[in-house]
């Protein structure tokens, strides 16, 4: 396990064969030849990333993505003998953490509890301010994987109108209003008062959003990004922002990440946090208390598929052999 991944080495012992050995290396193990010597052609790494610059990888069996995102996986670098394969289970977390971020910005329900006083709540009765509603609100959702479908079926039950834009035509409609392929994004920018980025990244989706982008959206449009940063043009963000050409962002993933222990990066090349209609946070719509058992629970059962030699799931890529 490499990584961040080794924190979870009980977890995933607890649903392996008793024996296997499970053993944890550093973070730069991804990225270096240096623990090399310690990787064996019949071993199972288990990283969110790997990438080989100036040597050889190792030969080993199957690398396990323990997550969904492959952003992070130099397959050029990957011996021919590994397959390759990934695990989801954060569709659940981030749908509520969209859900909840959309009803903050309706309900605004912290500055309530925040300007709560006794003294003064005679006042405060008598002056009630007005806040929103979701119900009748139109939800764009880029990108129509698991995490988007999850993210529909809640916004649907509160009674929004969900448009969705997609790689593929989508075939599952039942939480869906309007269905659009990627060609016509603009279209859903143009009427989504909530704009939610459900898309991977890619070479095709690397700036999708850009400054002509925020020009078709609605000024009182949010835009939340739980997906991958680069997806979303950083500056063109921080100037739609800055200028309120939109009315705010809840960001989750961030341009900059660190790549050890010792690396402490910005999150990002500008000071999105020092916006006040900015929603930051340290990339944990995903991370609750329940996720890594889902997670390793997938991969501890992948791992004895692939020691009785049978079909594992999520492959990603096959041995190139």
């Amino acid at each position: 396990m490499l990584g961040e991944a080794a924190r979870h080495r009980n977890t995933l012992e607890a649903n392996l064969p008793q024996g296997l050995k499970v053993v944890e290396l550093p973070r730069e193990a991804a990225t270096s030849a240096e623990f090399d010597h310690l990787i064996e052609p019949d071993d199972v790494l288990v990283s969110l990333r790997f990438t080989r610059k100036n040597s050889t990888a190792p030969k080993f069996k199957l690398l396990h993505v323990p997550g969904a995102g492959l952003d992070g996986i130099d397959f050029n670098s990957l011996p021919n003998s590994a397959f390759v394969c990934n695990v989801f289970e954060h569709e659940i977390p981030i749908a509520e953490y969209v859900l909840c971020a959309m009803l903050e910005s309706e309900i605004q329900f912290s500055t309530m509890r925040a300007t709560f006083n006794n003294v003064a709540w005679p006042d405060l009765y008598r002056s009630r301010v007005m806040h929103g509603e979701l119900f009748g609100k139109s939800l764009g959702i880029i990108g129509f994987g698991r995490i988007g479908q999850e993210v529909a079926k809640r916004a649907s039950a509160f009674g929004m109108h969900v448009i969705a834009v997609n790689r593929s035509p989508i075939s599952t409609l039942e939480y869906v209003d309007q269905t659009l392929l990627m060609s016509q994004l603009d279209t859903l920018l143009c009427i989504a008062d909530y704009v939610v980025i459900a898309c991977p990244l890619t070479q095709e989706t690397r700036g999708l959003i850009h400054a002509s982008s925020f020009d078709k959206m609605k000024r009182e449009s949010v835009l939340i990004n739980i997906s991958r940063a680069e997806i979303v043009n950083q500056q063109d963000l921080y100037d739609a922002l800055s200028t309120k050409k939109i009315r705010s962002a809840v960001l989750d993933v961030w341009y900059n990440y660190p790549s050890s222990n010792e690396d402490h990066p910005p999150p990002s090349d500008l000071p999105f946090d020092s916006l006040p209609n900015v929603f930051c946070t340290a990339h944990s719509s995903a991370w609750t208390t329940r996720l890594p058992q889902r997670r390793y629970g997938f991969i501890g059962q992948n791992i004895q598929r692939l020691i009785k030699n049978e079909t594992l799931l999520n492959i990603v890529t096959r041995p190139q052999m």
